[in-house]
């Protein structure tokens, strides 16, 4: 190898995906280092430049800076910055002068990845000043919406298991590891099982939910719901829980939207079922006196019941993204990259139930366009062609240093992360 900066590699997607990228970036020179922190990563990463870290979480600073230092690393990659492991990391290698850069699935779902230095949401540095988006996206084309790769429900699922099951039974290869995930993967396979049995009947409730809606004539919000293990819910948000975000929606529902108005709470496509967020919704919906406007949507299609709705309030999930796009109002509770004004509700919670404010289509656009050139590069974590694509993309922006361009920092505020509420707020 040259004297080229190195790369480090941290945990990343259950596929290909990091180790493809790192093929090209050392056919460019540069060598490619990969830290495993428990068997998966292992399976992951059949290549040279791995590294097993076997420490207790006390020392794993330490070692990463000592890692950075003995093989000139010049660049932090991984998935998922707010991991504890990789916090840690983050903070060192950024005390190191080390370029952090995270990859994570696509704004622009399907097929498309995200590639952002330093992070997401309040770690993003995408612009948030209307003026600064509106000028870098200037002479930018529209996205190509076209799906280009795709993947199998079933590839999706082995990928998973490979990674997790090698974790689980051969733990004692990396005895201190502990997993960032709020579930035992056991436990998370066990309830996808009963959430694939009932998928049919599920999606055939939400169907005639969403039809009773659009038939009732009166308007209706959509609340779309997080997975509880969301590092956008627990890091980026002022929630300590989803039950906590669910509460505090339903409080400001009873007391300020219109006596007609409806609230869908859909739940996440990929939840496990092992919470029922039915029983949670319920309970509380029924102590606020609002259990005929509250509408549990366990399955289906969110682009149906999206279709008419009168606004989107979500904590900070990419679905909000869907009805901006269309010219739907939305409400976002946390901190998200497109919570801009102009584009997404800026007054509090209360007041939107009653007059939402439609984003402003010509930033709207603007605002697509700049993420799709800056932020985002097509193809997908799972499939041959999708982890293909996107790893020639990234390892092409990390080599000519164009990662978050155009745009870079200007015109973007610093985002912060929100203050928690206390546990028991909204909380019976």
């Amino acid at each position: 190898m040259s004297g080229k900066a190195a790369f480090l590699f941290l945990q990343g997607p259950a596929s290909p995906l990091f180790g493809k990228i790192a093929d090209r970036l050392e056919a460019a020179g540069h060598a490619c280092w990969r830290i495993n922190l428990h068997a998966g990563d292992s399976l992951f990463w059949r290549r040279r430049g791995a590294i097993a870290y076997r420490g207790r979480a006390q020392a794993w600073g330490a070692f990463i800076r000592r890692v950075i230092e003995e093989r000139a690393i010049g660049s932090l990659v991984l998935l998922g910055e707010e991991r504890p492991y990789h916090a840690e990391a983050v903070r060192v290698a950024r005390a190191a002068g080390v370029g952090v850069f995270v990859v994570e699935m696509g704004y622009l779902r399907p097929d498309w990845v995200t590639v952002e230095r330093d992070g997401m949401s309040s770690n993003s540095h995408f612009p948030n000043e209307p003026e600064a988006i509106l000028a870098a996206a200037g002479n930018l084309p529209e996205p190509d919406r076209t799906r280009l790769y795709g993947h199998s429900f079933l590839a999706e699922a082995l990928y998973d298991l490979a990674y997790n099951l090698p974790s689980v039974f051969l733990a004692f290869l990396y005895p201190h590891y502990r997993r960032h995930g709020l579930f035992h993967p056991l436990a998370e396979y066990a309830g996808w099982i009963v959430q694939l049995a009932t998928r049919g009947r599920r999606d055939a409730r939400a169907l005639a939910t969403v039809a009773g809606l659009k038939a009732g004539g009166a308007p209706w919000f959509v609340y779309p719901l997080q997975l509880q293990t969301d590092f956008q819910l627990r890091a980026h948000s002022p929630y300590n829980s989803q039950q906590q975000a669910i509460a505090a929606v339903l409080t400001s529902f009873a007391a300020h939207a219109p006596a007609c108005a409806q609230l869908a709470i859909k739940v996440h496509p990929l939840d496990n079922g092992l919470i029922s967020w039915k029983r949670v919704i319920a309970q509380k919906a029924q102590r606020l006196g609002i259990a005929g406007r509250v509408h549990y949507v366990g399955g289906g299609d969110l682009g149906s019941l999206l279709e008419g709705c009168s606004g989107i309030v979500t904590v900070n999930s990419t679905a909000a993204l869907h009805g901006l796009r269309d010219g739907i109002p939305a409400k976002v509770l946390g901190t998200a990259i497109y919570d801009i004004p102009g584009m997404t509700e800026q007054r509090p919670l209360d007041a939107f139930w009653t007059a939402p404010h439609r984003p402003d289509p010509v930033l709207t656009s603007a605002f697509y366009r700049l993420l799709a050139a800056s932020i985002q590069v097509r193809g997908d974590f799972y499939s041959d062609a999708g982890t293909t694509a996107a790893a020639e993309a990234i390892a092409g922006r990390l080599l000519s240093g164009t990662v978050n361009q155009p745009g870079g920092d200007s015109g973007c505020v610093p985002r912060r992360k929100p203050a928690k509420y206390p546990p028991a707020l909204f909380i019976d």
